[in-house]
């Protein structure tokens, strides 16, 4: 009886293929070149592509700097007149330089009663700070007022922030309107050497920083100290390398090698099962009539 049923089966399996018309066999191997190309799509894509590797190391990335970093700094302070604002910049190198003028710029905001600073300065590779402050005026304003707003402060080459995920520009946007204005601001920064290496071997050097900041209102036993915008940095002996790479061609051509010969492999096994099912189906037949 068990055996009687697996034959009834078994006839009910090779019937189906009797029904099939006969394009069915070519389509077997329309799919395959479909489903091959569809393999060799997403292969090109693939190989197309760059792939962005980082690693971590520690070294000195950028040896022919002469021990400098270019910084990029952009402020706006609505409510300090641009005749009173000044960039200072000190390290444990021994340098102290106030009221630093090179490369630098001052735009008058709300009809002069503010002011906007944008600055490129080098600092050295040793820590230290730069401020925004009143400093380097000639009269000392008596209540000057500290709020501000940082539209960028980068250091090194600037990248492009859609191929690497990174803190380039963590201060980029940091709003300070609506705090004390007598307060001074501290933003103590970590920053992290990083190295960019495109597929043409072109390296370029950027840094990235992390940020710490605290508003506090300083007083001497003169009385309160004058308030100013710290950036206290330190440099990180971890250096971050992204670098471009792609797929060999050697290794795209040995996939598609691979996928046209594997797909024709297992089409040729299906066909073959096929083939061999109807041949029986068709002997079953026969025999039937005979």
């Amino acid at each position: 009886i068990l055996y009687d049923v697996r034959s009834l089966y078994y006839l009910k399996f090779l019937k189906m293929f009797s029904n099939m018309s006969p394009p069915f066999f070519p389509t077997v191997s329309i799919l395959c070149c479909v489903f091959i190309l569809f393999l060799f799509l997403s292969e090109l894509t693939g190989f197309i592509a760059t792939e962005i590797v980082n690693e971590l190391y520690v070294d000195d990335p950028d040896k022919n700097s002469g021990g400098k970093i270019d910084v990029s700094l952009n402020i706006s302070l609505p409510n300090l007149h641009c005749d009173l604002l000044g960039l200072d910049i000190q390290d444990e190198m021994g340098r102290h330089e106030v009221g630093h003028i090179d490369n630098s710029m001052k735009i008058p905001l709300n009809h002069g009663t503010g002011c906007r600073f944008e600055g490129e300065f080098t600092i050295n590779k040793v820590p230290g700070n730069f401020h925004v402050s009143t400093h380097s005026a000639t009269a000392q304003p008596q209540k000057p007022d500290m709020t501000h707003n940082i539209h960028m402060l980068t250091f090194g080459d600037k990248l492009q922030m859609n191929k690497v995920q990174g803190a380039f520009n963590a201060l980029g946007g940091s709003d300070k309107l609506s705090s004390n204005p007598l307060a001074s601001h501290d933003y103590i920064l970590k920053i992290v050497p990083t190295i960019y290496e495109s597929l043409s071997g072109r390296k370029r050097f950027s840094y990235q920083y992390t940020v710490a900041n605290k508003e506090y209102v300083a007083y001497s036993h003169t009385g309160r100290i004058v308030p100013a915008i710290w950036f206290r940095y330190d440099l990180s002996p971890i250096t971050v390398k992204y670098t471009e790479r792609r797929q060999p061609f050697y290794r795209f051509i040995t996939t598609i090698c691979a996928i046209v010969g594997g797909t024709f492999t297992v089409a040729g096994i299906v066909d073959s099962c096929i083939f061999t099912a109807s041949e029986a189906w068709k002997k079953i037949q026969l025999g039937k009539l005979s």
